[in-house]
């Protein structure tokens, strides 16, 4: 496991398309999926990952929180399925419904999608406007697994949502997410990890 931290792709960058199989239903998932939301939240996370364990629950409740806010909300696991079974959709969508996820849980079997935003870590967040720009990527709040002292309340994360929904800007000094790196498949690592 190598503590990663997030990219930080550029504010206002477009958000990039994409199309996947949601591992609950089987539908198939794309930006115009969110057509009709003023904002969308594209989180990067996985079954086996220490980091996505510790603020499940959380990513659960931001679901329930901000779904009926009108917030489209979209989680993708891109990890190699191969190397770490508990990241194969199966295993992905036993989460999703133990969790009680109110959103879709996309697989990137591919990675090709997860490279598209850059991500690098699990979890990794990735939120645009209506217009799919982006104006917030970093972490989730302050808490760690190693940092027991540290509540999981998705402040930062929370925050940014708030004030796109406002109307209100939103900070752009972002704290980077961190977590363990996508476990990329052997030779389709991206220029950026490492």
């Amino acid at each position: 496991m190598a503590r990663t931290p997030s990219t930080m792709l550029a504010l206002q960058t477009q958000a990039p398309d994409f199309s996947l199989p949601d591992v609950v239903t089987g539908k198939t998932i794309s930006l115009a999926s969110f057509d009709d939301k003023p904002a969308l939240l594209v989180m990067f996370i996985c079954e086996h990952c220490p980091y996505v364990k510790h603020v499940q629950e959380e990513l659960a409740r931001l679901g329930k929180d901000y779904g009926n806010r009108g917030v489209g909300i979209v989680a993708i696991s891109a990890n190699d399925a191969e190397k770490y079974p508990d990241d194969r959709p199966e295993n992905l969508k036993k989460m999703a419904e133990t969790l009680g996820f109110t959103f879709p849980f996309c697989y990137d079997e591919t990675q090709e999608v997860a490279k598209a935003y850059t991500a690098a870590c699990t979890p990794d967040f990735f939120l645009f406007n209506s217009d799919r720009k982006l104006v917030y990527r970093g972490q989730l709040d302050d808490s760690r697994p190693s940092l027991t002292d540290i509540p999981v309340t998705g402040k930062d994360l929370r925050a940014a949502l708030d004030n796109l929904l406002a109307g209100k800007p939103i900070d752009p000094e972002q704290k980077p997410s961190l977590g363990c790196n996508i476990k990329w498949k052997p030779g389709n690592e991206p220029t950026y990890f490492g």
